[in-house]
């Protein structure tokens, strides 16, 4: 529930800030900002500030989960917010409960109950009936196709990105038991008294951090011949900074070290369930920050869609 509530927030701090820097630009800012916040909270929880006892395999499943969900899956789902804002593009991330569920079952062997093929069926059509409409006898989107194709991705890495996260942490608290450590104690050096299976989930955002700054770091410069003027803008602007600091906090920060605590002491789906809330939550704040007018058919389609997540677990 704290991740679906973080992740509400995060949408509304991002959609204010891609659309005056840019996806590239605030996910790039947005990155060194969590870096900076992570090594300060293992410096503060682990005595060190780097992921203390990963080891290599930690480290490439990591790794690639900051890749997929991190560096396509939030490029995606920002430049989904420029082209059809967060309400939406919050809806299509309960995508990322059926992808989890299909990649847990893949390469987790997570079981999956023959009410998923209902629950996919239901979240998708929950979608359809917010985003689609009848127009002269034919159906047609009412949202810009290249925002629904950006958010749909989205929700299509999350989910494949928390599974690969599910996979670098069990390799994590394998590492911890080779090392001898509790993970009940408190490690060696550590300024806060906090047991470490709490600092684990910072530690594995931190790898999956710093592969996201590095991807945004270099797509940025591939895409964008004058980067450092694009970067220079961006910092300036106070507004946009205030608004990539309270994504970055509820974010990669909070939002997502609370999604990997979750998915380590519960299955992938059971916490996707719960993420997929924040369609439900951003609605009201969306409409009320920024004027939009909320249709009916939108407020049912979104709880349709969530109804089929929760159908998808059962």
């Amino acid at each position: 529930m704290g991740v679906a509530v973080s992740w509400t927030a995060t949408a509304l701090f991002a959609e204010v800030g891609s659309k005056r820097m840019g996806s590239l630009p605030l996910n790039t800012v947005r990155m060194t900002m969590s870096l900076s916040l992570l090594l300060l909270t293992l410096w503060l929880t682990m005595g060190v500030p780097w992921p203390r006892f990963a080891d290599g395999a930690t480290w490439r499943w990591l790794l690639l989960s900051g890749a997929v969900g991190y560096v396509i899956g939030d490029y995606c789902l920002m430049q989904g917010y420029i082209y059809i804002g967060s309400r939406f593009g919050q809806l299509f991330m309960t995508l990322s409960a059926p992808t989890a569920a299909l990649t847990g079952r893949l390469l987790l062997g997570e079981q999956m109950r023959p009410l998923a093929i209902l629950g996919m069926i239901v979240t998708l059509s929950g979608i359809a009936l917010s985003i689609l409409s009848k127009q002269d006898n034919s159906v047609r989107l009412r949202l810009p196709a290249k925002g629904v194709f950006f958010a749909a991705m989205a929700g299509i890495c999350q989910g494949f990105g928390l599974v690969l996260s599910k996979i670098g942490l069990q390799h994590y608290d394998a590492a911890v038991v080779a090392a001898g450590v509790s993970q009940q104690a408190v490690p060696d050096g550590a300024l806060l008294p906090l047991p470490l299976f709490l600092s684990i989930p910072f530690a594995a955002t931190m790898i999956r951090a710093i592969m996201g700054l590095a991807g945004f770091f270099l797509l940025l410069a591939i895409f964008n011949r004058d980067w450092k003027e694009k970067l220079n803008h961006a910092v300036h602007d106070r507004k946009a900074m205030w608004c990539v600091f309270g994504a970055t906090v509820f974010g990669p920060f909070v939002g997502v070290s609370a999604s990997l605590l979750a998915t380590q002491y519960t299955s992938t789906g059971i916490a996707q369930t719960l993420f997929a809330l924040t369609p439900i939550l951003i609605i009201a704040p969306a409409a009320w920050l920024f004027h939009q007018r909320v249709t009916l058919r939108e407020v049912i389609g979104a709880a349709i869609s969530v109804c089929g997540v929760c159908l998808f677990f059962i």
